[in-house]
């Protein structure tokens, strides 16, 4: 055979453009088997729950990252998080997966925008070359380093060995006074104590402090320090001092050795120490109203020590560089002129840029990473890879179009197309069809949500899914009409001169009674006004993006409330007490504690988790199970969906008001197919927030806010949401939506239009009015692509 002969076969190496998956069973995943093109943009697509996630992240990408992980000797990988491999028979034919999730950046006060993204580091290094006068390494203008001192002897053990003396400095450019936080807390005493009544006669208004309590009450009553018969406010300076600031000492209290410290530092360790998320609803609201956090007045919440922003280039510091809007930053650093730092200014500039070409230019880097949207975050995130010469390459995304107006999208299709385009294999998780549209292939789980999904339903092209009959196919083209009328509304809710973030001193009436959509370009601004600038009392139940705090222990029935009034109506049943029937307490199965499973800890390999043998992964003692309700035990129950146990407790020897009103609740939501005990994470983004729903759809408040109700919903359920929504409000309830989703803009009664723009170029009002004067006008962007939308 010729040389000639012999290329033209194809080679061996270019036979693997397919990544194969057989037997997927992950979560819901019903024995799964797909197979995904190399280097094409392939988009997953199913009603939410469908196992979308658990395709795409919980099995291709887990096990990529799996494998890179093992290329790591063992020393690095104790450091590592250790991953189980996933329940799935091959996985052929992957590669380096990079994952751009909805996971919210962390909440630590002390991360930023800029220190999440790396452009601080490079500033910071900038100002340490070029800063006037100079103060030192980049660590002197970090605001998560503290300035130390230390001086001393020091021993080094090597030949003859002698002491020598020692200082040690390093320059930090934390603030003194807030730790680099930019705020400082104040607790507000008044919320702590009634200072007319001595503690007695109960002085404490904090929840949970009960007057015959060893640890709490009696040890302040009893310590000797203060009187406890003399009212608070007539204490003298000394016993104030010892009451509210005294050190931790040993006391003795009935005998009793305790511990007795003042009352301020006491409430910090024992409330402020934990999360706010974590905390039982009443303590949350106590911490809410007893801590108030004010700008830091020595850093006028800058973070930075006065040495930092006192060092300058061309009359900028860092502190100012950090508060720009990035577009106008990236414009500073370009003017910059300075060959013994060009390369520094070369990437900085072009991480800056990067920040502008997705959308997210109205930022400014010291925003607190918390405070960003879930769009916002996997944004943010993105900004690493837009400029990497990586190639061959898996990026899998979660919903990329969260958080954004239709004009943004167009913006972020081009994006995925360009790093197609540079030999990389894209995987999107997504329920838009203007995303949907761009796909080279696309794969529709379905066709319902939890046990009745975790099946491919169809695999192919996109005018393939069109006519392939599947619940999306059937959605893909359903476009909402306007509504022929809409609602009077019932009064107003004044917001007067809000000036928060980017707004410039919005006045607005928000109607009230009717569906008010809040809307406007991503940045500009609708954050702000409705959750920063509602006036406080003015019965607000706020369901936002956040993400649901939960061990493997929580689920549905113990987030929403539910298993208080089962456990009850068992324990009445059967004469015994409630806390038998919880997995976390009495009730728990002595060899797992309740978990169901058994850890094994492998140090740097992964655990591995068996069902407990003893409970079989009931969670609960077998004399518990003896107990029936209704003809069923406490783990029955937890196995039931919610429709199956709306019916249970609805009727019947098991009739449970109670139980009857959470579970009809859930079910309004379309969580329906959710089992009582599934742990809380499994679910997927769209169902923890309609479980946040469901739950504050309980509260007293007559107006809700919800922020982007649509996230993680298929078309085929945002038709679900809009019944809710007008069920709200025909019972009397106020409903404020912030959206983008045109199917929920035209179903409004009024529409608030946010912009012209992002960041300082938003911040107005644009228009306020009926949907179909909005899209009558075209004035703005978002009535050009609702008049699009609905074709008038």
């Amino acid at each position: 055979m010729s040389m000639t002969e012999r290329s033209s076969e194809p080679h061996a190496a270019d036979s693997h453009d397919l990544i194969r998956v057989l037997g997927a069973r992950v979560n819901n995943l019903k024995d799964v088997s797909v197979e995904i093109p190399k280097r094409r943009l392939t988009v997953f697509t199913g009603v939410s729950g469908s196992g979308k996630s658990s395709l795409v992240f919980g099995t291709i990408a887990a096990e990529s990252q799996r494998m890179i992980n093992e290329t790591y000797s063992a020393f690095v990988q104790g450091f590592m998080p250790t991953q189980a491999r996933p329940e799935v028979d091959v996985l052929e034919g992957l590669t380096t997966a990079i994952i751009v999730d909805q996971q919210r950046m962390g909440g630590d006060p002390r991360s930023t925008v800029g220190t999440a993204t790396d452009a601080n580091a490079m500033l910071r290094i900038l100002f340490s070359r070029l800063g006037q006068p100079h103060i030192g390494s980049p660590q002197a203008f970090s605001f998560n380093v503290a300035t130390v001192r230390a001086s001393g002897a020091i021993t080094v053990e090597r030949g003859a060995r002698k002491a020598e003396k020692a200082t040690f400095t390093r320059i930090g450019g934390m603030c003194v006074r807030c730790e680099g936080r930019g705020a400082v807390s104040d607790i507000d005493l008044t919320q702590l104590y009634d200072d007319s009544k001595s503690l007695a006669e109960g002085a404490f208004t904090i929840p949970g402090w009960k007057s015959d309590s060893f640890w709490t009450v009696r040890v302040y009553a009893e310590s000797g320090f203060v009187d406890p018969d003399k009212p608070i406010r007539d204490y003298t300076k000394k016993e104030l001092h010892d009451f509210l600031y005294g050190e931790p000492v040993k006391v003795k209290v009935d005998g009793v050795n305790l511990t007795y410290e003042g009352l301020i530092p006491k409430i910090q360790k024992s409330f402020l120490s934990k999360d706010r998320e974590g905390m039982q609803p009443h303590i949350r609201a106590f911490v809410d109203r007893a801590v108030t956090f004010t700008t830091c007045p020595e850093c006028d919440g800058t973070r930075l020590s006065e040495a930092a922003r006192s060092s300058r280039i061309g009359g900028v510091s860092i502190a100012d560089a950090c508060a720009m809007q990035i577009s106008d930053l990236a414009g500073w650093v370009r003017g910059l002129d300075e060959p013994s730092v060009a390369p520094l200014l070369g990437t900085l500039a072009h991480t800056l840029d990067s920040f502008v070409e997705i959308g997210l230019g109205y930022l400014s880097l010291d925003r607190p990473a918390g405070t960003l949207s879930g769009g916002e975050a996997q944004r943010v995130k993105m900004i690493r890879h837009l400029g990497s010469s990586l190639t061959d390459v898996t990026y899998v995304f979660d919903e990329p179009t969260i958080g954004l107006h239709p004009h943004d999208i167009q913006r972020m299709n081009n994006l995925l197309l360009r790093l197609r385009d540079k030999g990389n294999t894209v995987l999107v998780v997504e329920h838009k069809p203007e995303t949907i549209v761009i796909a080279d292939h696309v794969v529709d789980l379905g066709p319902g949500a939890g046990t009745a999904g975790g099946t491919v339903c169809f695999e192919g092209t996109v005018e393939g899914l069109r006519t392939g009959g599947t619940i999306t196919g059937r959605h893909f083209d359903d476009r909402s009409t306007l509504k022929e009328t809409v609602r009077t509304p019932k009064g107003t809710l004044e917001i007067r001169g809000a000036d928060r973030h980017n707004l410039q001193n919005v006045d607005v009436d928000i109607p009230l009674g009717v569906l008010v959509v809040v809307t406007g370009v991503a940045g500009s601004g609708k954050s702000s006004l409705i959750h920063g600038s509602i006036p406080r009392g003015a019965g607000v139940v706020s369901v936002d993006q956040s993400a649901i705090r939960g061990s493997r222990r929580s689920n549905p029935a113990t987030y929403t409330g539910l298993l208080e009034p089962i456990r009850k109506a068992f324990a009445k049943a059967n004469g015994v007490k409630p806390a038998l029937f919880s997995a976390n307490s009495e009730g728990a199965c002595p060899e797992c504690n309740g978990a169901g499973v058994i850890y094994t800890d492998l140090a740097m390999m992964a655990g591995v988790a068996t069902v407990c043998e003893e409970c079989e992964g009931k969670r609960f003692q077998a004399s518990v199970l003896e107990y029936r309700f209704g003809g069923r035990d406490i783990s029955e129950v937890l196995a039931m969906s919610v429709v199956e146990a709306e019916e249970f407790f609805g009727a019947g020897e098991a009739r449970t008001p109670a139980a009857h009103a959470i579970l009809g609740r859930l079910a309004d939501v379309g969580l329906g197919y959710l089992s009582l005990g599934q742990p809380l994470t499994t679910l997927s983004g769209g169902e923890r927030q309609r479980l946040k729903l469901a739950t504050h759809m309980a509260e007293k408040g007559g107006v809700y806010v919800l922020d982007e109700p649509t996230t993680g919903l298929h078309l085929a359920d945002v038709e679900q949401l809009l019944g809710l929504l007008d069920r709200l409000v025909d019972s009397g309830k106020s409903v404020i939506v912030i959206e983008h989703h045109q199917a929920v803009m035209a179903h409004a009664d009024w529409i608030i239009d946010l912009g012209p723009g992002a960041g300082h170029d938003g911040g107005r009002i644009v228009f306020e009015g009926t949907p179909a004067d909005l899209v009558a006008a075209r004035s703005t962007l978002t009535g050009e692509h609702l008049a699009a939308y609905v074709g008038s």
